[in-house]
């Protein structure tokens, strides 16, 4: 390479900008390279990166040499590089004298990856690859982006690297951000801008949510599979059941459906088992369990509500297990006659002193409570080899008591069921389930797991399989030793044989036929809960499987609460309980949550009363188990892309049918209990939709809507438009949507739920400019929307003037059928002072919009549409709504920042006031103040008025639909409809039936009818005058002038109005003059009106005379829409 020998190292490549070719900055990067150790941060690089890579050092000497001659050639590198390399570089280092010991091998990026981050903290990456003993170190200064060696070059683009896809609060590595398109290919000479995160990469939850996952690895405790998953899981499963119920289940289920009861169970677990695993390695699982899998996979709706369930459960089950262990401990005592109290008071004072201990344990560290869990599965895998070795030595002292070893004739008469009292399958089945749960212990602490994606599946599918085994091993073991009646009693020895022998004890020389009648028996299957204790070789190890199968799930349950709780309350999903969300120490624990759960557990420990709670948390569990399974079945139908579990043994239908399982699990178990899981369930759903939290998790729920969106919206270009069908679809010309608020309020008004709404947005600025302002405004002002609850889409356009965007939205804007058909416009209110190509570019607008078969709305409020100026609005008018007392507002307007960095307060001022570039107040004139009330005119409630509609022409009838949708709204409901019509002064009554007559097919109300005879009546003199006097800047007077003057002006002004023009069409220009007077005699106290917009005939009509006409039509008038449809029916009387 670079011509030199093949075993010959090069000189060290250096590159810098020119800005920091400093000679110690230089001295020190030779000087640290000769060390070979990673460069530091020195003041002097903070802005560069540097590449330096020493390819093959045979000998230490050599190298050393060659990268002290590097320092001669900074310079030059520096100066070659420097124009190309704009700032953006970085360190890669080989260690010369460990390539030299190993005396091999080129080093290059395929070595060990090494970040230097938290003051020095050295971290291995994910991605890390050990190569020989060569130590390739590697330090970025600079956070956006920097060059690399790809394929042997040095170019700014990147090559595919797992930092690149990691997130910023990922605590494996540093997130590194690759160059962006802007970077690649815009011109060097241009800054490029930085296009923001795309796809919701940094959704990362707000405030202390964020709270840094550090990076620094040193006495972070990890665990593998089998302590972190397998261990906690076995635990957990193998509960109190194990040593207490089984052998009472076998006794009513007999041996074969106990089995089936155990396979059940197993069958309901192994689902949600593979469920698990699927979601676990769909993605890095960070901690949380079940919570994050089910909120990241269904969104936090359901995350939420089920994480905070979850956790009380576990919180409660603490307190459960601790019960049963002070029970059996009191049940010692009681034998032993050493009770302190009373039964009851005993088992609160055991239960307190053990949950004491517990936390003591949680709170040392996990390190300290994996060690203790290993412990209590060793001492629980004695009691179970303690009872197997029991069933093989029947002792004679125990054959009263119904033990005889195992037996044929027992085996067959305890195959069958033998349901006594008000049990049954079902009942014996409920009181089972429970000790079936406890397989999410592993993922529930998957944030203490060194790998979670492959222990949770390995131990949590390994962990069914020993204890299902177990499970019906001793079930079967149990069932084929013991009878299921037996009195105890040594007198019960059969002396005479018996001929008409039955049961299998009597088969065995024992006669507990008496006890049976009397129902006395205390011992056998039936009877005696501790069964095992009795069987096994040496009771007491029974007692200590026990206490370890309480303790360890109590153990594992105050572990797993607080953990789940403290994720919930990272994300914020409960603002309330965000004091949660502080872990201490290395390991992030969440010593508040220990504290609360501790609280809560001793509480119910205090009630003693578990009975009734017992099936609610067992409800709570399976809601958890059935809500994993359906975010299986959830993700897999919404076929996003994204879901690609690296664990493939998983079937979407499989986990649909384990969910319905669940939920028929939990009413087997108790019905009130499963409705209370739901409606709590429900209930919290209902509350976290409502409060919307500002999280963006990629959830199946965001995939399927989308997929649902896609199939309608695909299904509907299929299907013909019918009239009946017809809605107006309304492409609103807002610029920013903020800076026209009355203008959007009121097509939202009888668009929402209706019809499509796009607020269009032309970008007139420089290209590269305008791209920018696209990439940032697309997001800001989309979420306006949502956050001002309008069902509407932002679409801004870059074009080089408003008519050509404009055409480009009408002709591409919407999707399939969803497309605009009504252009909405604001009045040009300063028509008459602006520059008049501007006036004309308006009025073609409206002309393109006829042409491409448009209805057209223009919405003229006597004092504006547009707020822009008013920077702050949106504050403004929430403080007036929010402070009734105080109406005048401060507008801080901060002129040097965007314009959404704006406050406001209100004060008690005499007028409202803003500020000058300078900070100094300015008062807000009135024409301001009125602009800002009129703004949000449309959002309150109307109140009982009237719409009057001035139907004058025959457009298809969209000048009729608008008013009657916005009466169905509740705003507007209370507003009557008046409908104002042309006829003539003879013909009223006739002409009043039958607009009465056609409203009525068309079902639609009205409370009144007039007909104006009196449209063609010559206007006022002044008014005739003062529109006169309004076109007078606009005429041509080519009557005055050279014939080819006039021609010359008419070219160069095309909006001009000519002579013949106004001459031509006096009488419709005297009719707008004549509407105008109509309209303030009949109209004037309307909250809205919607009137036919004039039409003129493109080339005949000049823009001037077509906004004059429009000015004087609807001047100095409450809100007026100017409605003309595309003169297609949207209206019919036919069903």
């Amino acid at each position: 390479m670079d011509g030199k020998a093949p075993h010959t190292p090069p000189p060290a490549r250096l590159k810098a900008p020119e800005a920091a070719g400093e000679d110690g900055a230089e001295e020190e990067l030779a000087a640290a390279a000769s060390l070979g150790r990673p460069l530091g941060p020195t003041p002097s690089q903070s802005r560069f990166q540097v590449d330096l890579v020493a390819e093959n050092a045979a000998k230490e000497g050599k190298a050393k040499e060659d990268e002290e001659a590097a320092a001669p050639k900074t310079k030059k590198d520096a100066k070659g590089d420097g124009e190309e390399a704009k700032g953006r570089f970085r360190v890669n280092f080989v260690d010369p004298s460990s390539a030299a010991d190993d005396g091999s091998g080129d080093v290059g990026l395929e070595g060990c990856n090494v970040s230097f981050q938290n003051g020095g903290d050295t971290v291995l990456s994910e991605g890390s690859l050990h190569s020989g003993s060569h130590h390739h170190y590697y330090y970025d200064t600079h956070t956006n982006t920097y060059y690399m060696r790809t394929f042997g070059h040095n170019t700014i683009d990147a090559v595919p690297r797992i930092d690149y896809y990691r997130h910023t609060a990922a605590g494996l590595g540093e997130k590194l951000i690759r160059p962006s398109l802007a970077e690649l290919h815009d011109e060097l000479d241009k800054e490029p801008f930085v296009d923001g995160f795309a796809n919701g990469e940094e959704g990362t939850p707000t405030g202390e949510a964020t709270a840094t996952y550090t990076a620094d690895s040193k006495g972070i405790v990890k665990f593998g599979w089998i302590k972190g998953v397998l261990v906690r899981c076995m635990l957990n499963i193998w509960g109190v059941m194990l040593f207490i119920r089984l052998s009472w289940i076998v006794g009513h289920a007999g041996i074969g459906l106990a089995v089936l009861v155990i396979a059940m169970a197993t069958v309901v677990t192994t689902i949600t088992g593979l469920s698990t695993s699927a979601i676990a390695t769909n993605g890095f699982v960070r901690g949380g369990g079940a919570y994050y899998l089910i909120s990241r996979s269904l969104g936090p709706e359901f995350g939420g509500a089920i994480g905070l369930i979850f956790a009380f459960a576990n919180a409660v089950a603490v307190a459960m297990y601790v019960v049963g262990f002070a029970e059996t401990v009191v049940e010692l005592l009681k034998e032993h006659e050493v009770l302190m109290l009373d039964p009851m008071n005993d088992i609160r004072i055991i239960g307190a002193i053990t949950i004491v201990i517990l936390l003591g344990i949680s709170v040392a560290g996990m390190e300290w409570e994996a060690k203790a869990q290993i412990v209590l599965l060793v001492i629980l895998l004695i009691a179970i080899v303690d009872f197997i070795i029991g069933t093989f030595i029947p002792f004679e002292s125990k054959k009263a008591k119904g033990f005889f070893g195992y037996k044929a004739e027992i085996f067959s008469e305890n195959f069958g069921p033998d349901f006594r009292g008000d049990e049954t399958f079902f009942s014996v089945f409920a009181i089972f389930f429970p000790a079936a749960t406890g397989i999410l212990a592993g993922a529930n602490i998957s944030g203490d797991l060194a790998d979670p994606q492959s222990a949770i599946p390995k131990g949590t599918l390994l962990a069914i399989l020993i204890t299902t085994i177990v499970y019906m091993g001793i079930a079967v073991s149990v069932g084929s030793c013991v009878v299921r009646d037996a009195s105890g009693s040594i007198n019960d020895t059969i002396i005479h044989e018996l001929t008409n022998c039955t049961t299998a004890a009597c088969k065995l020389n024992f006669d507990f036929s008496s006890c049976v009648k009397q129902d006395s028996c205390r011992y056998g299957l039936m009877h005696n809960f501790q069964v095992m204790s009795m069987v096994s070789g040496f009771a007491p190890l029974i007692s200590a499987g026990i206490f370890s199968a309480t303790l360890s799930s109590a153990l594992a349950s105050l572990v797993s609460a607080p953990k789940i709780f403290q994720a919930l309350c990272k994300d914020n999903i409960y603002p309330g309980f965000l004091m949660f969300a502080k872990g201490y120490g290395k390991n992030n624990e969440p010593l508040r949550g220990y504290l609360l759960t501790f609280l809560i557990a001793l509480g119910f420990i205090l009630i003693a009363e578990l009975n009734v709670i017992a099936p609610i948390i067992s409800n709570f569990f399976l809601a958890s188990y059935a809500l994993i399974n359906f975010s299986v079945f959830h993700a897999s139908l919404a076929k996003s892309p994204g879901w690609r579990p690296a664990f493939k043994y998983y079937n979407m239908w499989v986990s649909l049918v384990g969910a319905i399982l669940c939920c028929i699990v939990m009413f087997v178990i108790n019905w009130w209990a499963a409705l209370l899981t739901y409606v709590i369930v429900l209930g919290l759903y209902i509350y976290v939709t409502y409060k919307k939290p500002d999280v963006n998790w990629g959830s199946s729920t965001q995939a399927l809507t989308y997929l649902n969106a896609l199939q309608h919206a695909v299904r509907l270009t299929g299907v013909e438009d019918h009239v009946k069908n017809f809605r107006p679809q309304c492409l609103v010309m807002s610029g920013p949507p903020n800076s026209r608020p009355a203008l959007l309020h009121l097509v939202h008004a009888f668009t929402k739920n209706v019809g499509l709404m796009i607020c269009g947005h032309v970008h007139m600025s420089p290209r590269r400019q305008a791209m920018k302002e696209l990439t940032t405004d697309m997001p800001k002002y989309q979420r306006w929307l949502i956050k001002n609850k309008m069902k509407a889409f932002y679409a801004p356009v870059r074009a080089e003037d408003l008519r050509d965007g404009t055409q480009y939205l009408m002709q591409a804007a919407g999707l399939g059928r969803m497309r605009p058909n009504t252009l909405v416009l604001g009045f040009k209110k300063d028509w008459q002072t602006a520059d008049m190509n501007e006036v004309d570019t308006y009025i073609n607008l409206l002309h393109d919009a006829f042409d491409i078969q448009y209805g057209v709305v223009v919405i003229r409020l006597r004092e504006g549409l547009d707020i822009s100026h008013l920077q702050g609005q949106e504050e403004v008018l929430s403080s007036q709504e929010k402070s009734p007392v105080t109406k005048d507002i401060i507008v801080n307007v901060d002129y040097s920042k965007k314009p959404e960095t704006v406050t406001s307060k209100p004060v008690s001022e005499k007028a409202p006031i803003h500020k000058d570039p300078k900070g100094l107040p300015i008062p807000l004139n009135l024409t301001d103040q009125r602009l800002l009330d009129a703004s949000s005119q449309f959002q309150k409630k109307q109140g009982k008025n009237n719409i009057d509609v001035w139907w004058l022409f025959d457009d298809g009838g969209l000048t009729l639909l608008i008013p009657y949708l916005l009466t169905t709204k509740k705003k507007w409901k209370d507003c009557k409809i008046r409908v104002f019509i042309g006829g003539k002064i003879n013909r009223i009554d006739h002409d009043r039936r039958a607009m009465a007559t056609l409203l009525s097919k068309f079902r639609i109300d009205f409370s009144d009818i007039m007909v104006l005879g009196d449209i063609n009546t010559k206007p006022k003199k002044e008014n005739i005058a003062a529109f006169e006097e309004m076109i007078e800047p606009f005429r041509l007077h080519e009557d005055d002038k050279e014939q080819d003057v006039a021609d010359k002006m008419k070219e160069d002004e095309p909006w001009r109005i000519t002579d013949n023009e106004l001459e031509l069409y006096k009488t419709k220009s005297h009719r707008q003059i004549r509407l105008n007077e109509l309209l303030k005699e009949h109209s004037s106290t309307a909250n809205l009106i919607v009137m036919s917009l004039p039409v003129a005939r493109k080339s005949a009509v000049s823009s001037a005379l077509y906004m004059a006409w429009i000015e004087a039509l609807s001047k100095d008038l409450p809100p007026v829409l100017l409605v003309r449809g595309n003169h297609q029916s949207v209206l019919t009387f036919y069903s």
